[in-house]
Formats: C-alpha cells, sequence, structure tokens
C-alpha cells in the first residue's frame, strides 16, 4: 500500500548504486547486512509511491577495465563485468522482495531462468503497476559503463531524474577528498562542468546522453539514512548536475 506524498519531486526515478556500495566497508563482495540496508531505504521511496529503477553495476565483483589492464581481452573482460551486475542484481532482489517490495530484474544479457529480458515496454508496464525493475548486464554491450546503462535506460523509461548513489562520498568535488582534504564541493554543476573540469563523476557517455536529454542528476552518499528519500522530496544533499 503506498501514500503518496505531494512534496515529491521526481516521480520516476533511475537509482544508480555501484557495487562497491553492495560490498560495504569490505571494498569486495556482497554484504547482505549492507544490502538490507539499501533496501529498506529503497522501500521507503517505494511506500511514497515513487516509480523506481535501479542500475547496478559490479565493481565489487569485477571490474572489465583492471581485466583489460591485466591483459584480457576488453571485451571478454567487460562481458564478466555485467555479470557481476546480474549477481549483484539477484542479491538486491532478494533483499527487496524480503522487505515486501516486489521486483523484477530484467537482463540485456538474455537469461532467462533467473531474469527476464530487457524489454522497454514491459520494463514501464512494471514500474506503472507499482514493481521495482532491476536493469542488469549493462546495456548488453562491451565498452559501456553501468552510468551509461543509467542514461540510456533513464532516458527510455522517461525517469525524472538519475540519484546516483555513492559509497561514503556525499557529492561531486574538485578532486578527491580522500587524497585531498582541501577539495572544494560543489553543490550544483551543469552536465558540460562535468566534461569541461574533467570530473570523474560518470564517463564522457553517460554525461552527454543525460545532457542531450535533459536529465537531471544528484549524487549523494547512499550510506546515509533516509538520503534517498530527501533525493526523491528535491532536498539539496550531495550535488546537482542539470543543464
Amino acid at each position: 500500500m503506498t501514500n503518496t506524498d505531494q512534496h515529491i519531486k521526481y516521480k520516476r526515478i533511475v537509482l544508480k548504486v555501484s557495487g562497491e556500495a553492495l560490498s560495504g566497508k569490505n571494498g569486495f563482495g556482497i554484504n547482505p547486512p549492507v544490502i538490507a540496508t539499501i533496501a529498506t531505504q529503497i522501500k521507503q521511496v517505494f511506500d511514497m509511491g515513487v516509480e523506481i529503477g535501479i542500475v547496478v553495476g559490479g565493481g565489487n565483483i569485477w571490474r572489465g577495465e583492471t581485466g583489460a589492464e591485466m591483459g584480457m581481452e576488453r571485451a571478454q573482460a567487460d562481458y564478466m563485468g555485467m555479470l557481476a551486475t546480474i549477481m549483484n542484481a539477484l542479491a538486491l532482489q532478494d533483499g527487496l522482495e524480503k522487505v515486501g517490495v516486489p521486483t523484477r530484474v530484467q537482463t540485456s544479457i538474455e537469461m532467462r531462468q533467473i531474469a527476464e529480458p530487457y524489454i522497454r515496454r514491459k520494463a514501464i508496464h512494471h514500474l506503472e503497476k507499482k514493481r521495482v525493475v532491476i536493469f542488469a548486464g549493462g546495456t548488453g554491450n562491451p565498452y559501456f559503463s553501468t552510468d551509461t546503462t543509467a542514461a540510456l535506460r533513464a532516458a527510455e523509461i522517461g525517469a525524472d531524474v538519475i540519484l546516483m548513489g555513492k559509497n561514503g562520498v556525499d557529492g561531486v568535488y574538485s578532486a578527491d577528498p580522500k587524497t585531498h582534504p582541501d577539495a572544494k564541493k560543489y553543490a550544483h554543476l551543469t552536465h558540460m562542468d562535468i566534461v569541461n573540469k574533467d570530473l570523474h563523476v560518470m564517463d564522457s557517455t553517460a554525461s552527454t546522453l543525460s545532457m542531450d536529454n535533459n536529465i537531471p542528476i544528484v549524487v549523494f552518499n547512499l550510506n546515509e539514512a533516509d538520503n534517498i528519500k530527501k533525493a526523491v522530496e528535491g532536498e539539496d544533499i550531495g550535488t546537482t548536475i542539470n543543464n
């Protein structure tokens, strides 16, 4: 049963969850208690009546870029990364359904025994029927990141915003705040700022897709309680990027 809040700013969202966020402080692998916490945050927003698509990364298990740097053929390494995102999606689905949120996983690479293939109209139908849809397997193509997947799926389903949940980072900074204590945090940026200032929020393909389709992005700390709810309500948390 949903309780639609009149203060909701974004009615249909794509939540980008990095693979590292699912590992918690471990930095590697899948951490079930962390997933349970994230699922509870998502349920809070789901109960407000927000339509939710989720794109998961796979960096807690495997990164295609890292594999390529170690000598693997890049496309092969990227396909392995896509499989990692599917493992994360299934873990997140389990966490969501344990707290009573109906969920469907759709994969760009067909795995009919465990998930639906990605079909745009079916995804929108699930959202309208108040089911959370987790988009796994990246775009289904090598050389594209899951950030690009988030921008692509957001455009395809007509999302109002992309919420980029980071692991312990509360926005976009002029430099890495972990190694540069004097780094400046930005409250607001344009999509062109991301490109011109070479801020590594997402890759250039994802930035361009978001800019061309006029989709705002909110970068925030996923580890803080209620932050997804605050972002959906339009509170100034993290960094907002738009045209």
